[in-house]
């Protein structure tokens, strides 16, 4: 049996997520103690390298049938799709931290909601994907609908604060599930069900999931318009549908990988990614505008083929938008909390200055006390003798 190359190319996707997957899961430190910052970032770089090192498999040893371009515009849609997906992950993350935190989960009882968290992610948006890619092929004027839910969404991130976005206990599943059924109150608790008194009750764990599921499909419903976005952009008869799907699963589904370590390492640099969730969104906003500036073409349709065909002829410009985005959101933390530090550095030096006359006061008086009971204790030495 001869198998295309197409098929060695998801036969190589699958092995190698599943090894990864099995190795992040169950293999890596966390499972016996909290994993450091330092181990995690070794483990995420090893990720990011694998999945940088496939979307390069990609631009050497793909068929391109003839035309030298799919290779080049593949690899460049896996990685503006990769990065962008990353970085919805990455925001993904910082909204478990904070449940987590909001909720008061145990840390023993994070790691498996985390893995059933990333679990329930890659099925929503390997399904979601299917579906979009499908409706798009099926109403090309469905891009535009998904053009105005990614503007959408890139406003809401650039001007809600983290904080009104996330309320657990306001959640519709969270609500419904703490009417319909008995909660145990134990927060330590690590299955999903308990029984106290006979009485069948469900656990934080359990509420905690629901909260994190219901928030996987909004991340689900935000990523899926921008990697459509990202795919669509310039493709049109040049990349074939099963080449837009291959793209957008394996593009989206390795932003997954790794997420685990990932946590970890958040959970002790997330300093360095506090102008991502700005980023992000303007990534969102420049993706959504592509998607419907075509649409200029029911007014003018001249304009509208003009606007297509740049970026048909210009794919690399979204790719250069979102590496400089990324880039430019973390060196600005980066450049803010080392400001931010020296002003704090500044204040406590001046502080310091300011109380300096006092401890002077204070060392010389404890002095005089020292003296003072030296004095007096030669004085009782005396009176022995």
């Amino acid at each position: 049996m001869e198998f295309s190359t197409h098929f060695y190319f998801w036969a190589a996707f699958i092995a190698v997520y599943l090894i990864v997957f099995v190795i992040d899961m169950y293999v890596t430190s966390h499972r016996k103690k909290d994993m450091s910052v330092g181990i995690a970032l070794r483990w995420t770089a090893l990720w990011v390298s694998i999945a940088l090192a496939y979307g390069f498999a990609i631009l050497f040893f793909y068929p391109d049938n003839g035309s030298v371009e799919i290779k080049g515009l593949m690899f460049q849609k896996f990685l503006a799709g990769y990065l962008t997906e990353y970085s919805l992950s990455i925001d993904n993350l910082f909204v478990f931290i904070m449940i987590f935190s909001l909720m008061g989960v145990h840390e023993k009882n994070q790691p498996k909601l985390l893995k059933l968290g990333i679990l329930l992610s890659i099925v929503l948006r390997i399904l979601f994907i299917l579906v979009g890619m499908e409706l798009v092929e099926r109403f090309h004027w469905i891009i535009y609908i998904f053009g105005a839910i990614l503007l959408f969404t890139a406003y809401k991130m650039a001007f809600t604060a983290e904080d009104d976005q996330i309320d657990p206990k306001g959640n519709f599943l969270y609500k419904s599930a703490s009417k319909m059924f008995p909660v145990d109150p134990d927060p330590d608790k690590g299955s999903f069900f308990s029984r106290i008194n006979g009485k069948f009750h469900i656990t934080m764990v359990s509420l905690v999931f629901l909260v994190i599921g219901s928030t996987d499909v909004l991340f689900a419903v935000d990523s899926i318009p921008a990697i459509i976005g990202v795919i669509k952009e310039g493709a049109a008869g040049i990349l074939t549908p099963e080449e837009d799907n291959f793209i957008a699963i394996t593009s989206n589904v390795f932003a997954v990988m790794g997420l685990v370590s990932l946590f970890f390492a958040l959970k002790g640099i997330m300093g360095l990614f506090r102008y991502l969730k700005q980023g992000v969104s303007f990534i969102l906003f420049f993706i959504g505008v592509k998607m419907m500036l075509p649409a200029l073409g029911f007014i003018n349709e001249g304009v509208g083929k003009s606007i297509e065909e740049f970026f048909k002829n210009n794919s690399w410009i979204s790719l250069t938008v979102i590496i400089g985005t990324l880039a430019l959101s973390i060196l600005l933390s980066i450049a803010i909390k080392e400001k931010e530090e020296l002003v704090e550095t500044g204040h406590t030096l001046e502080k310091m200055q300011a109380d300096e006359p006092i401890q002077l006061a204070e060392i010389e008086s404890l002095k005089a006390e020292n003296e003072r009971l030296k004095k007096e204790i030669e004085e009782l030495k005396k009176s022995k003798n």
